[in-house]
């Protein structure tokens, strides 16, 4: 009888040990499956790899855990719940609005932001002030989003309120159908429409449609385990997760100024009180690698205004804000040290131009080449793929240029290997730096200068290339 009574124990002893809860599970196999939405204010592929607000609250968890980070991403609100009560993902990192009973064997975690639902119309038209004003008017929503919802209540009392449901189409590509005219409203959440605007400059906030709403993570209702609930709660509460969570709102979500486009007055004063400091480190940059200085110093009045002490939310710094990684790469010890700057992203610069196919022509090339510096070199060659299926030439520095906003659209997106881009990005950028170059040329019009076509560029570096 003790014998058997031993063996039960055992038994009992060894199958618990074979089944940890959900946490010891993640932390056992030392990885947390995580899925998420593609789009500016959850996750995607930026020049230096993943990124994206949730992305970075959830790899703070992941690193609290002592895990690794599995995220991927889908296409649909329904699709990533569905994989959270399937198991498939353990968390749902996704800007979900957390609503009692917006699925069925779904918990939220802790509320670490909210938004408010936000109608967007487009500048050319008369701005709406009440429901009413929609009427008659071309209203699109993104598909089982909690904008529907909000707009089914005030259909109540609304009866003639109508709508258009977009089954694959996020916010982001909904305020660019505003911004061209091919809707005439919109909703978005406030946190979107704050990352969004400053590349759709003609979609415009009219009213807000709610309340201020809770952010949240989803997981599976398990009424049996809550191991990984009460952890995600822990991690919520964590005076480093709070101090993590305003980082993250003031790197992506504080207003941003508008791209300065050439202000003539600025950058005539820094013509006159900055460049004459750093002219000659731009000549010796431009000279290493066969361009022309002035294109050096435009990318440099781009990057930081001639401001060696110049810092970024993401904490890239000095007159050509290199990243900590391509400072390292390129033999930087200083950042804020303007010579250091200044010829560490002139290397960079050749670097990323080794990768553009030799074949296209200059300046196209070079074009090429400040776009990629700008997006990643993965992230302008989905742009040229794009201008391929629309039957325009990816040689071509205007056709790929009308391409790249299209990264922005998940119909587009969709079809190539990396994903959401901000493509309005490199096209504001490679313009801004055409700008100021000419503006330069213009300037040091008695000075001698080689164009863009200049003399062979230098050898390829040993080390190991991380462009895109």
């Amino acid at each position: 009888m003790r014998v058997i009574s031993t063996l039960l124990l055992y038994l009992l002893l060894t199958t618990c040990h074979m089944s940890p809860d959900l946490l010891g599970q993640v932390q056992e196999a030392g990885v947390l499956r995580v899925v998420s939405r593609n789009s500016p204010t959850t996750y995607y592929l930026g020049p230096e790899g993943p990124t994206g607000p949730e992305y970075e609250l959830v790899k703070g968890f992941a690193d609290h855990l002592g895990v690794k980070l599995e995220i991927y991403s889908k296409d649909s609100i329904r699709a990533i719940l569905g994989d959270v009560v399937s198991g498939r993902a353990q968390v749902a990192a996704a800007g979900l609005t957390a609503s009692e009973g917006r699925a069925e064997g779904v918990v939220f975690g802790p509320e670490y932001r909210t938004v408010t639902e936000t109608l967007v119309y487009g500048s050319g038209d008369r701005r709406p002030t009440d429901v009413e004003d929609l009427y008659g008017g071309q209203l699109g929503v993104a598909s089982d989003s909690s904008h529907v919802d909000t707009l089914t209540r005030l259909r109540e009392d609304h009866p003639d309120l109508t709508w258009l449901e977009f089954p694959t189409a996020d916010q982001e590509e909904l305020l660019g159908r505003v911004s061209t005219g091919d809707l005439d409203f919109t909703v978005v959440d406030s946190s979107a429409f704050r990352v969004s605007r400053y590349f759709y400059p003609e979609a415009r906030a009219a009213f807000e449609l709610s309340e201020p709403q809770p952010l949240g993570w989803a997981l599976r209702l398990d009424d049996l385990d809550d191991s990984l609930k009460q952890a995600v709660d822990e991690y919520f509460h964590l005076a480093s997760t709070r101090q993590l969570i305003a980082r993250i709102d003031k790197r992506y979500f504080r207003p941003r100024k508008e791209f300065d486009y050439v202000g003539v007055r600025t950058f005539l004063k820094h013509v006159d009180d900055r460049l004459p400091r750093y002219k000659h480190l731009f000549q010796e940059a431009a000279e290493n690698i066969g361009m022309d200085w002035r294109l050096m110093a435009a990318i440099g009045y781009q990057e930081s205004h001639w401001n060696p002490t110049a810092v970024s939310p993401t904490g890239v710094k000095g007159i050509m804000m290199l990243t900590q990684d391509t400072a390292r790469m390129m033999g930087v010890a200083d950042r804020e040290d303007p010579r250091d700057s200044i010829l560490g992203g002139a290397r960079y610069l050749a670097r990323v131009k080794k990768k553009i196919p030799g074949r296209i022509p200059e300046p196209d090339r070079t074009w090429f080449t400040l776009a990629a510096y700008n997006i990643g070199f993965g992230h302008l060659e989905d742009a040229r793929i794009i201008t391929e299926i629309q039957d325009g030439d990816p040689d071509k520095w205007s056709d790929v240029r009308a391409s790249l906003p299209l990264l922005t659209q998940k119909k587009w997106y969709s079809r190539v290997k990396r994903g959401y881009a901000r493509g309005y990005a490199p096209v504001h950028y490679v313009d801004n730096v055409r700008s100021y170059y000419e503006a330069l040329m213009w300037l040091t019009s008695g000075e001698f200068s080689d164009s863009v076509t200049t003399r062979a560029e230098p050898s390829e570096d040993s080390r190991p290339d991380d462009a895109g």
